[in-house]
């Protein structure tokens, strides 16, 4: 009879793990941008769009947007090969002639054009 109950317990505690599990996972991947990331990412927002309330927050929700989207590491990845690919001479023409580099600026300007749509125009 106690075989039984801790068997029971053991899979109902399988089961809240298993719900819990993606829950968390969901979550975890739209907080992991970092405090500072996430100021930089508005401020720069906020100068392109007026200093206004109202552009705090539509910035705030395309960051909120976009963290949905995209883990931290391919955003900074993406990033990276942004301002890289603003350089002269040939590492900068590795930048932009590699098509894997390609695919990840891809990603992030999918990313930021529904997060627009999302806080800018919906």
């Amino acid at each position: 009879m106690i075989r039984k109950l801790v068997e029971r317990g053991a899979l109902a505690a399988l089961a809240l793990a298993a719900l819990a599990v993606p829950g968390m996972a969901a979550a975890d991947l739209e907080n992991d941008y970092p405090t500072e990331a996430r100021v930089d990412y508005v401020f720069g927002c906020m100068a392109a769009n007026g200093q206004t309330r109202e552009s705090l927050q539509r910035c705030s929700c395309s960051l909120d947007a976009l963290a949905s989207i995209l883990t931290y590491d391919i955003y900074v990845q993406a990033s990276t090969i942004l301002s890289m690919r603003q350089g002269v001479g040939q590492r900068a023409n590795e930048f932009k002639s590699t098509k894997i580099f390609d695919d990840k600026v891809a990603d992030l300007r999918r990313a930021q054009a529904e997060a627009e749509i999302r806080c800018f125009r919906g």
